[in-house]
């Protein structure tokens, strides 16, 4: 299906090509993502501008696979991107999936369509072959919106066997770990993802591949945040967050990607995690009792990691679906920055205050948001009320980092007020969200 460029709005849905492949392309004025069909069923790339976020391997760029959806040797073939794979991983038994490679759900082409190519969310359709081993079908929907960096799934696992059929759904995100300045690894590379304060695993968190005492886990247990950085060193971490959210920052580019999820406490999960960080690198791990060992070679050991977010367990009956839905984001913060709260209207870097100073309220932070508009300050009673308001004419965007200085002062807020809110307003005035509140230090 092509669209004329005659017919384009602001944000669109179409075919079209990238890196070799066909693709489903949806775009706005932000953001444009890649979504191919033929390998598997991938988005293989999203962009903010011209920032590239997601890992492709050179390789295999352009090439699709054989009938059998492996490579020669029966090897996995690893076209970067992101894409779903059943939950939990395993090889003890066929209630684990014992990937990758999966011929089927990873390997083989998904039928692609665009269900609407314009209005207020272009959306794209993916549907995978059905899988016996698993006895599931995946399908989901891919929206963009107008004026934001948001990108919607609603990923959908079917069981298509005779019998019940017990997964999760898992979203393994790609990210470029190259370093873009020069040669080898982007060592500012970090994702960062809250603690769960009622964690199941002792101290936050648990490491099930590679060394626990890897200096690439670094654990922040006053500000409640897992900082895991890139030092091209394997291995992997399971988190139970709870927050629902995790940010993975270049700081080399000054670039943030977030991962949107919602949590379900009263729910098992895989692995009793919502969010699994992998770590492509030099080392040694066991899988399926065989010891593996990573060698350096940035061709058979690339320089990336993976972002993965997980469903609760699904029990489903022949014939039953569930479905998990998720959010991407993005945003520009302006440099190597911490990513310490995340709401849906954007992320904070550096901590929201506000101080009484001459009779005015200077306001200070470091942010980057995911809408454009333009920003308000709501002033709060004891109770949370608000007592009044006051909005800003200057526009903002995800393009471009959110930062209040000693120079961003209101007038002196009303009688009574002891927090502020800072949120976002788009265009039109209309009110979407929160994006951080302080307490007023005099």
């Amino acid at each position: 299906m092509a669209i004329s460029s005659e017919n384009a709005v602001a944000q669109t849905a179409k075919e079209s090509t990238y890196r070799g492949w066909k693709t489903l392309e949806l775009s706005n004025d932000l953001i444009e993502v890649q979504v191919a069909p033929d390998i598997g069923g991938r988005v293989i790339q999203y962009k903010l501008g011209d920032f590239e976020y997601f890992f492709v391997n050179d390789q295999l760029a352009g090439k699709v696979p054989p009938a059998s959806g492996l490579g020669p040797d029966g090897e996995w073939l690893n076209y970067g991107g992101e894409k779903l794979w059943p939950a939990p991983q395993g090889w003890d038994n066929d209630q684990q999936w014992p990937g990758p490679p999966d011929a089927i759900l990873d390997g083989s082409p998904h039928e692609g369509r665009i269900i609407a190519a314009g209005g207020d969310s272009p959306t794209v359709g993916l549907k995978s072959q059905k899988d016996p081993r698993s006895g599931i079908q995946f399908s989901r929907t891919i929206q963009v919106f107008d004026g934001t960096t948001r990108m919607h799934v609603d990923a959908t696992m079917t069981n298509i066997d005779t019998k019940p059929r017990r997964w999760g759904i898992w979203s393994v995100a790609q990210h470029n770990g190259a370093n873009r300045e020069g040669e080898g690894h982007n060592d500012k590379l970090r994702v960062y993802c809250p603690f769960n304060p009622d964690s199941v695993f002792s101290n936050g968190h648990r490491v099930t591949f590679g060394l626990p005492n890897n200096l690439s886990w670094q654990p922040d247990y006053e500000r409640g945040l897992m900082t895991v950085q890139f030092q091209r060193r394997v291995g992997k971490v399971c988190m139970d967050c709870s927050a629902g959210w995790l940010a993975t920052v270049n700081g080399q580019s000054g670039h943030v990607f977030v991962q949107r999820f919602t949590y379900e406490p009263e729910k098992p999960y895989p692995d009793k995690s919502s969010v699994e960080i992998w770590l492509h690198g030099l080392g040694e791990f066991i899988v399926a009792g065989e010891l593996n060992s990573m060698e350096d070679d940035p061709i058979e050991c690339p320089y990336l990691i993976e972002t993965e977010i997980l469903s609760p367990y699904a029990e489903l009956d022949p014939g039953e679906s569930y479905t998990y839905g998720y959010d991407w984001y993005a945003a520009a913060i302006g440099g190597d920055y911490p990513v310490l709260d995340c709401t849906e209207v954007g992320v904070t870097c550096e901590p929201f205050t506000a101080r009484l100073s001459d009779g005015k309220l200077v306001l200070g932070g470091r942010f980057g948001v995911f809408y454009q508009g333009t920003t308000a300050v709501e002033f709060l009673d004891a109770a949370g009320k608000v007592l009044k308001e006051a909005k800003s004419q200057q526009p903002i965007s995800p393009t471009e980092p959110l930062v209040l200085t000693d120079n961003v002062k209101l007038p002196q807020p009303p009688s009574g007020t002891v927090k502020v809110r800072l949120v976002i307003d788009d265009p039109s005035g209309k009110r979407l969200g929160k994006l951080a509140e302080s307490d007023v230090a005099k």
